[in-house]
């Protein structure tokens, strides 16, 4: 088991890149000259830099690809969308609430252009679903009955939140 996650881990760092590619400069420039210095700045923290924990999460997340979905499922041999994502978390040290709309309020938010693999993906336009950010436009999540842990075009959805940890 170990091995596996080990693997996974690697696999994920090693192909998966930023959600999107962004064209803008990243330069901390504003135009403004005014010297004052109380403004914000761009700066590493707005680039698409995953988290080690969400990669860890993630990797955790795909040993439970093919199991299916069960509504207020909580492992190991079934899954609901919150379920599945805080127990990816809490193999990686980080404990997270339990459902959907308790996650999108902890960690820390990440814009559109940021998400990164490891990210969790709040869904649908009342905050319903959460997944974990695959890369390639895929979500890792349980979706639905009848349906196995396993990746989901993130195109199928409208964004909530995006939370980094």
């Amino acid at each position: 088991m170990i091995f596996g996650f080990f693997i996974s881990a690697t696999a994920t760092l090693l192909l998966a890149g930023p959600a999107l590619s962004d064209t803008e400069s990243v330069s901390g420039s504003s135009g403004s000259a005014s010297g004052s210095g109380s403004g914000s700045s761009s700066g590493s923290a707005a680039l698409p830099v995953p988290s080690i924990a969400g990669l860890g999460a993630l990797a955790a997340a795909t040993t439970q690809t093919g199991k299916p979905y069960e509504w207020g499922g909580v492992g190991p041999n079934s899954w609901d969308c919150s379920g599945l994502v805080q127990w990816a978390f809490r193999q990686v040290g980080v404990s997270l609430p339990r459902t959907t709309w308790q996650q999108a309020t902890v960690g820390a938010p990440v814009p559109r252009y940021a998400l990164s693999p490891g990210d969790v993906v709040v869904l649908n336009s009342d905050g319903s679903h959460v997944g974990i950010y695959a890369g390639f436009g895929q979500v890792l999540n349980a979706f639905d009955w009848g349906v196995p842990v396993g990746l989901t075009p993130l195109d199928r959805f409208d964004i909530y939140a995006i939370r980094r940890f």
